[in-house]
């Protein structure tokens, strides 16, 4: 068994080594983080049971709520500052900057939505959690 040291610990079988952010890149572009080529998503946040070009399951993924916290933390971080400073610069009436930042902040969000769950569906691959390694979470000693 061949050990690598990476960011300061060893993994064991360096020869199954996921890169992390080359499956996260993948992922926001919703496609699968293993081959690249399939779709990760059957409808607009729907996980795939398996990838329909190399195989790989995909029906451990446990992204739950995960996604729609980053959505909000990054749309809310994005806009709120924006939505600020137009406020405090500007004499635009409130109802009209709200006629702007409400229907772009739902846009934003409904873009990034499936993106975000991709990344953290292909975080997740990559890191072998929740089934994706071979195993179960049971059988995991820390």
């Amino acid at each position: 068994m061949t050990e690598t040291a990476i960011y300061g610990s060893t993994l064991p079988n360096a020869e199954n080594y996921r890169d992390k952010w080359k499956a996260m890149r993948l992922g926001f572009r919703k496609k699968c983080p293993s081959c690249g080529e399939g779709e990760l998503f059957t409808g607009y946040v729907k996980c795939v049971d398996s990838c329909s070009s190399c195989g790989e399951e995909m029906h451990h993924q446990r992204a739950d709520d995960f996604p729609a916290y980053l959505c909000i933390f990054i749309v809310g971080h994005t806009l709120i500052p924006l939505f600020v400073a137009l406020y405090a610069l500007t004499d635009i009436n409130m109802w009209v900057q709200m006629a702007f930042f409400l229907p772009f902040t739902v846009l934003a969000t409904l873009w990034l939505l499936p993106r975000v769950k991709g990344a953290v569906i292909a975080l997740q691959w990559a890191l072998k959690m929740h089934g994706f390694g071979g195993h179960g979470d049971e059988e995991i000693e820390i």
